[in-house]
């Protein structure tokens, strides 16, 4: 038996989580909530856009799945929906049915695992992370709540990715290292120390770009 499910916000990765719910999944998914596509008629591929983000109070029976592609949107609509009376056991867990889950390995509520993932051996993936396709996740990494790991990522055993964080397509990084909370990797770069909270750094090897405020 299936449960209903909604993908908030009507983007791109929702698009791909919806592929991969179509292959078979626990959920059937029934359509979308976005801000800025909430119009009467609205469809997102063949599925209709059922309101705004704070509409979900309407859907009291389905499960969400907040699909920003960025930590710390996601972060912000879980905190609108809270204050709308969202409780954290409304969320979906979605994992591409061909990307095995080790025993010792743990995947956190609200987070998405698409195709081609690679966990070897106690890795733990937090609340509310998207891991994009074809990522190598090598033993007893830890990705933190809200981070973005995008395609084609390679992590060395051991590493820590802070909360919020944003891993760039083909980025690597080299074992036992953290990159800090709500920090970006360039895409491609190569990452050999640590990378501090809220910084920006790209190539190889990676090197600061820029300092940010914290979101």
């Amino acid at each position: 038996m299936t449960s209903a499910l909604v993908l908030v916000a009507a983007s791109g990765l929702a698009r791909e989580v919806l592929a991969v719910l179509r292959q078979g999944s626990a959920y059937d998914c029934i359509g979308f909530l976005d801000d800025s596509q909430a119009l009467p008629g609205a469809t997102v591929d063949g599925l209709p856009v059922l309101g705004t983000i704070e509409e979900a109070w309407r859907l009291p029976d389905a499960h969400l799945l907040v699909c920003a592609g960025r930590g710390v949107v996601r972060r912000a609509i879980i905190s609108r929906l809270a204050a709308a009376g969202v409780g954290p056991q409304r969320y979906a867990t979605v994992v591409h049915p061909r990307v095995e889950v080790p025993d010792g390995c743990r995947i956190g509520r609200g987070s998405i695992l698409l195709a081609g993932v690679v966990l070897t051996a106690a890795v733990d993936v937090g609340e509310h992370v998207v891991v994009m396709p074809n990522v190598t996740l090598t033993h007893d990494c830890v990705l933190e709540d809200d981070a973005t790991v995008c395609a084609g990522v390679a992590l060395g055993g051991g590493v820590v990715v802070g909360s919020g964080a944003y891993l760039g397509m083909g980025s690597t990084v080299r074992e036992n290292r953290r990159v800090g909370s709500r920090a970006t990797l360039g895409m491609g770069s190569v990452l050999l120390t640590d990378l501090p909270d809220d910084q920006v750094w790209a190539g190889v090897p990676a090197r600061p770009l820029t300092a940010r405020a914290p979101q």
